[in-house]
């Protein structure tokens, strides 16, 4: 009897790959960075801050991996579409920058609500335009992967604004998969919970919220950065082939009840 012909596991390396990560300088984009640095692909990271990024991108670069830096701010849309456009092409775009202001609901001022919409919503908006316009015009397949949250698939309080900018994410990510689909360029979002991070760490010194962020949790912890790495890596890579329009919850149980 013939031995069947057996299936052959898709790779999960990025290897030729060009990415782009936005807020790659620390936390969670410094993690991403990494991790497609050493799946292969050819990294740039993006900060405001050139301090930032520039140790990262030295530090891939001593081990091998092959990284650059652009400093850039993510709401000037000319000044990305200009650097973006003296650049080859991207096969990987990671809209992770994004920030937050957590207050009661009737305190959240239009600057807040200015600064927040602004870097979680149409700054990935434009960055996505800019990215996947190229990868039309050269008829090339991607990935776009929107960094949001658990909270945009939740509510909770002192966070409406916040919640509202990631449940836009989701809807975004879902209305691309649908439109850039049949150019073979592929949208999901990984939504993280609570993460330990240089921006969230300060929030941990409060033992009553520390407290109440676990008690949701169900594996009883924080996340850790590496803990997003291998999700980056699955959806960017062709072992996600058939996957576009979702959303990867990282949360640790949270949204599971």
């Amino acid at each position: 009897m013939p031995l069947p012909i057996l299936p052959k596991t898709p790779s999960f390396r990025l290897d030729g790959k060009r990415a782009l990560v936005t807020g790659a300088g620390r936390g969670l984009g410094m993690a991403m960075a990494v991790a497609l640095a050493e799946a292969g692909a050819c990294v740039t990271l993006v900060a405001r801050t050139a301090s930032e990024i520039s140790g990262v991108a030295h530090a891939l670069m001593a081990r091998g991996d092959h990284a650059d830096t652009l400093v850039l701010d993510v709401c000037d849309v000319h000044a990305a579409a200009a650097a973006l456009a003296a650049r080859p092409a991207y096969d990987i775009l990671i809209n992770n920058a994004g920030t937050n202001r957590p207050k009661p609901f009737p305190e959240v001022t239009a600057d807040d609500y200015r600064a927040v919409m602004d870097l979680n919503v149409e700054a990935p908006f434009r960055f996505t335009q800019i990215v996947t316009d190229r990868l039309r015009a050269e008829q090339r397949r991607g990935v776009v992967l929107m960094i949001s949250s658990q909270m945009g698939h939740v509510g909770a309080a002192n966070r409406a604004l916040y919640c509202a900018s990631k449940h836009a994410i989701e809807g975004m990510t879902k209305a691309l998969a649908v439109e850039l689909g049949p150019h073979g360029i592929r949208v999901n979002s990984i939504a993280p919970t609570f993460f330990e991070t240089p921006l969230t760490r300060p929030y941990f010194d409060d033992p009553a919220f520390k407290a109440a962020v676990l008690s949701k949790i169900k594996l009883g912890r924080l996340g850790q950065v590496e803990d997003i790495m291998g999700a980056v890596i699955f959806l960017a890579s062709d072992a996600a082939a058939m996957i576009t329009g979702t959303s990867l919850l990282v949360d640790g149980g949270w949204t599971a009840e």
